[in-house]
């Protein structure tokens, strides 16, 4: 029927309530909130009795769940069951139930089908059959995480919600981004630094309580998380402080230092076989697209690729070689012996070599020296 961002569903709900619903993503808080507000519109309408089932395992008696959704309920009009699929895989048997699910929907008005999806789903995943069920019988709800250039005005939606407000000019914008670097990639996170500065900072009256970087900076708790194949994507853009601080904190989560550098390595073999295209007279897009460079990162390369020279490209390759024996502990001389430190190494040359050709001075590894 339909497929929404997850900020769009309380719009689509106080036109019409439906009777499928499917929150598919890993954000846990945008499944949170979804979930809330598709139970709070149906208790609205006179759905009160709520049945869950949480699938764990091959096991799982689906009959129950065929039984559920199509007994009338003994002591309301009308009832809502939630399926709960921490593993968005509900395997063979479960797949046919979720298909005939779908297609009883249509013609089961007193009951609301609620189905979470936890993780993430690739394309294969979306392209099953029991997926385009719920797909075309119901209304999909897509539970996305806030990238880092969306989050600041994330930010401040949820914290005007609340009667706060940063102050003008450059303070504001300072206390802003120190914010969202604080908490990207923990939506959740974010929200109870919110919860928090709300307690601490009560707006009284009709005025927006005004928050000071100092109010800031002394609430809010480092508790970003970050995705590893993002990071590669934030060298290509050439965000070099971002970048350094991606790779710490991936670090410092426990990130293994030798799966870091296979995806750091993996995105330098790419570069050089889309420079070494273009070398040979390839077009742009040819060269990406038979190297599997696409979405974001085939916007990212047509910017920075066209800007490397082979030489940079081949001295990459090398780097990624002496990295790789660093992280297995094997030392090279004019290297780091700390891995965290070689690693950032590599990451300050792929910066290098991802400006522009024209460089004076030492170029960025001369603006972000290594740590000790």
């Amino acid at each position: 029927m339909a497929q929404v961002a997850a900020r769009q569903l309380l719009s689509l709900l106080s036109k019409a309530l439906g009777r499928l619903y499917v929150l598919v993503g890993e954000e846990p808080l945008q499944q949170l909130e979804s979930a809330d507000a598709i139970r709070a519109a149906a208790r609205t309408a006179g759905f009160t009795e709520r049945t869950v089932f949480t699938v764990t395992g091959a096991r799982f008696d689906w009959s129950e769940v065929l039984a559920a959704t199509s007994a009338q309920s003994l002591f309301a009009d009308r009832q809502i069951i939630e399926i709960r699929i921490p593993s968005a895989k509900p395997g063979r048997e479960g797949g046919v139930a979720l298909q005939q699910l779908a297609q009883q929907t249509d013609a089961n008005g007193d009951t609301l089908v609620l189905v979470s999806l936890g993780d993430r789903m690739d394309r294969s995943a979306k392209n099953t059959a029991w997926f385009k069920a719920l797909e075309q019988h119901g209304t999909v709800v897509a539970c996305d995480p806030v990238d880092r250039a969306a989050l600041p005005q994330w930010i401040t939606q949820r914290l005007a919600a609340k009667g706060l407000q940063l102050q003008p000019a450059e303070e504001g914008k300072r206390a802003l981004s120190f914010f969202a670097d604080h908490v990207e990639g923990n939506l959740l996170a974010a929200h109870q630094e919110i919860e928090k500065l709300s307690l601490l900072y009560p707006a009284t009256g009709q005025a927006s309580r005004i928050l000071s970087f100092e109010e800031v900076e002394s609430a809010v708790m480092d508790v970003a998380r970050y995705d590893l194949f993002q990071l590669t994507q934030v060298i290509l853009s050439g965000q070099a402080e971002r970048s350094m601080r991606m790779l710490d904190g991936l670090l410092h989560e426990g990130q293994p230092a030798v799966r870091i550098h296979w995806v750091l390595s993996d995105e330098i073999a790419t570069l050089w076989r889309v420079r070494q295209s273009l070398e040979q007279g390839q077009p742009m897009p040819l060269a990406l697209r038979e190297n599997r460079v696409w979405g974001v990162r085939e916007r990212l390369y047509e910017r920075s690729v066209g800007r490397m020279t082979m030489q940079a490209c081949q001295q990459l390759l090398v780097s990624a070689h002496i990295c790789d024996g660093l992280v297995k502990g094997l030392p090279y001389p004019g290297w780091p012996s700390n891995v965290m430190e070689a690693l950032r190494r590599l990451v300050l040359e792929m910066l290098d070599a991802l400006s522009a050709r024209e460089k004076t001075g030492g170029g960025m590894t001369g603006k972000l020296a290594l740590h000790g």
